[in-house]
């Protein structure tokens, strides 16, 4: 049922707002190309200063006071929110060798525990690893990297205990249960076995930048300072990972950025060997490889924008020798690629819609086909697809009214099996709900693709509260998935958008080069053009509007609140880059220089000219803000915790409304926020009841 009418819960300051941290600290001088940027604020960076530390304190408790009033619908949102999820439940499992895994949850446990069971025989599950022992004592806990060995009897997996994405690898004997003495420190959770199961590769962060730059090999039973360092990225604007082939012939070192990537490959049993460069970097290329059956398969942008697929016989790297399976097409995006012994699968983006494209290795024009999906917006997906001898592909789906779905499909009788759809508890139908795709017209004539989700009836008179959602960077797509707990905003009379602004690959190549380096103001334009429009079509108005981001979409909100304060009654901005200038000119910070190519080198004047237009931080003004939620983690390694507390501080003090402005900085966590779902429950409550406050509706 439709929530009742507007309720006069509307959240108000109160009178304890944190004293304004410049107050007690002279302002920075910052200069660049002959520019000076006075920052009252530069000092909260100063992770280990009490007083930084008491002053992030002292905003989460002004946020709690602000949002006292609120404190019974966090508790029934949360309660609702908890109540449709199936509290004790288990993935579906999938195959790879002898045994058959899977992950359930148990009710009142706050982290996944890891299972297999034998194939073929009444054998008994086995656990692999219960987080929520490892998490007792934590705050935060997150495995990663989980890497049976070859002979299926050792586990590699990597342990986070602070959120900050430094790991700890250890190996689990799966016959005996004990943990090896072997233990890595300071790595990534990237890791991988060579064939023999006694060598383990793995990736290693610059202590400063974080940046994945080293690749070790471990033999076990061996100390971790005598690993031998395999390869080395001297480029700063890189990062490498490892991994293995399809065909598990070969390991595999990427080096990538953003513009371009290297594979190196080593026969997996031979792990002492030396790693061959497969084609040499350059400027523009960007490839993924992976090979089976005796053939390298290339995914390629050579000559190519939206991609190609290209195969090459063991032994012929060069570019000239490959041949074509699948060529280059204008509207349609090749993305990532599934190798089977009798089919290939193709994931592909069409008029920004995903299509799974199923193509048999002999006579591939006869039997090549499309898995249909019906839903005028939605989202699907490869799941785990460990084993290559199969006619049958797993993969997910789902829609802004179809739950998470598991399907198993028949490649040969293109039979599709629904292996399980995640039940939502209590009362909720998908026909409540309706889903629908919208399109906006762009600044510069361009058309924005919206997609959308109401509860059915929900009027069109301009009355109605929408929270319209963005990102918009780095190349990633944000297809309409679901969400339960977006039912208790849409029961409640929200409307639900998504802006599938420039930035993405939604609509190919072309929409991320777009808004990418200089032409990055085009993601802003376009969610005000997606705002705008919604309101043209009376389903909603401005002051009945929330804009909602985070990390990048956090850089989108922020620069949209600037640009055009009067369209949003409210924002959520959740681990937010909003001080752009400071974070890009400082290389010493994680992730910068590797990111130049995205945003911009701002040491190069013209690139520096086009982010101080547009840096949140930098553009704040005396006038009136919306009403604002910012979420942060003081541990978070991507966008760093002072990023959000400054611009916090700023508005502040410069916002001319008496709108709420709170801060909530989770003090022991992450970009990915807290860890464990009750506690995930609680933050998604807390943004809900900011929301529903701030729209009236109790």
């Amino acid at each position: 049922m439709l929530a009742p009418a507007v309720q006069d819960l509307v959240i108000k300051p109160v009178t304890i707002e944190p004293e304004p941290p410049h107050a007690r600290v002279a302002p920075t001088r910052l200069e660049a190309h002959g520019v000076v940027r006075v920052d009252d604020y530069y000092w909260l960076r100063e992770r280990d200063n009490p007083e930084v530390i008491a002053y992030l304190e002292a905003e989460n408790a002004y946020t709690g006071a602000v949002m006292a009033p609120t404190d019974g619908l966090q508790d029934t949102l949360f309660a609702e929110i908890k109540g449709r999820i199936k509290q004790t439940d288990m993935s579906v499992p999938y195959r790879e060798g002898d045994f058959a895994y899977h992950t359930r949850y148990e009710d009142g446990r706050e982290y996944p525990i890891y299972c297999r069971t034998p194939i073929g025989e009444d054998g008994r599950e086995q656990v692999l690893i219960d987080v929520n022992l490892l998490a007792e004592g934590h705050d935060f806990c997150q495995v990663s990297g989980r890497q049976v060995s070859p002979n299926q009897q050792l586990l590699a997996y990597a342990t986070d205990l602070e959120g900050r994405r430094i790991h700890t690898i250890r190996i689990k004997d799966l016959t005996t249960g004990d943990i090896l003495t072997d233990e890595l420190t300071g790595v990534t959770a990237n890791v991988v076995w060579a064939n023999d199961g006694q060598t383990l590769f793995y990736t290693c962060q610059d202590p400063t930048t974080l940046r994945w730059y080293r690749v070790y090999r471990h033999r076990l039973g061996t100390p971790q300072v005598d690993d031998i360092l395999v390869y080395e990225e001297p480029d700063e604007t890189f990062n490498c990972e490892v991994g293995k082939s399809r065909s598990k012939r070969y390991l595999l070192i990427a080096s990538y950025q953003t513009v371009s990537t290297e594979y190196r490959y080593l026969d997996a049993d031979r792990p002492d060997g030396s790693f061959t460069v497969f084609v040499p970097r350059t400027r523009d290329h960007e490839y993924h490889l992976d090979h089976y059956r005796d053939h390298f398969f290339i995914r390629t942008n050579r000559d190519a924008r939206n991609f190609k697929l290209m195969e090459a016989a063991d032994g012929q790297c060069d570019p000239e020798a490959w041949v074509e399976l699948i060529p280059h097409r204008e509207h349609v995006l090749l993305g990532g690629f599934e190798l089977f012994r009798d089919h290939l699968v193709v994931q592909e983006r069409c008029n920004g819609l995903v299509q799974l494209r199923v193509r048999p290795w002999v006579k591939p024009g006869e039997g090549e086909h499309l898995i249909a999906f019906d839903e005028p917006t939605y989202d699907s997906y490869f799941l785990t697809n460990r084993e290559a001898d199969t006619h049958v592909l797993r993969f997910g789906y789902e829609s802004l009214t179809t739950p998470v779905s598991t399907y198993d499909y028949d490649m040969v009788a293109r039979i599709r099996t629904l292996r399980k759809r995640e039940e939502v508890l209590g009362d909720f139908d998908p026909s409540w709900y309706r889903a629908e795709r919208l399109t906006a017209t762009a600044p510069d004539g361009e058309s924005i693709p919206i997609s959308l989700v109401a509860r059915v009836g929900t009027p069109r008179d301009g009355t109605n509260p929408l929270l319209l959602y963005g990102y918009g960077a780095y190349g990633i797509s944000i297809d309409a998935t679901f969400d339960s707990a977006l039912l208790s905003l849409l029961d409640r009379g929200f409307v639900f958008a998504i802006a599938h602004v420039r930035g993405g690959q939604e609509l190919g190549r072309r929409w991320y080069d777009e808004a990418r380096l200089g032409r990055k103001p085009n993601t802003f334009t376009d969610f005000i053009a997606c705002a705008e429009h919604l309101v043209t079509e009376r389903l909603t108005r401005p002051e009945r509007l929330f804009a909602i981001g985070g990390s990048a979409g956090g850089l989108l909100v922020g620069a949209v609140i600037n640009m055009r304060s009067d369209l949003f009654a409210g924002a959520v901005a959740l681990v937010p880059f909003v001080d752009v200038m400071t974070t890009m000119l400082d290389d010493s910070i994680p992730l910068t220089a590797g990111e130049y190519d995205e945003w911009g080198n701002p040491h190069e004047r013209a690139a520096f000219d086009a982010m101080l237009g547009y840096s949140p931080y930098d553009n704040i003004e005396a006038k009136d803000y919306p009403s604002l939620l910012v979420m942060a983690g003081l541990h978070d390694s991507q966008v760093q915790y002072w990023e959000p507390a400054k611009w916090v501080a700023k508005l502040r003090a410069l916002k001319t409304d008496q709108n709420p402005l709170v801060l909530k900085t989770n003090m022991d966590a992450g970009h990915g926020g807290v860890s464990g779902r009750y506690r995930q429950y609680r933050e998604t409550a807390l943004q809900y009841a900011f929301l529903l406050s701030q729209a009236g509706i109790a």
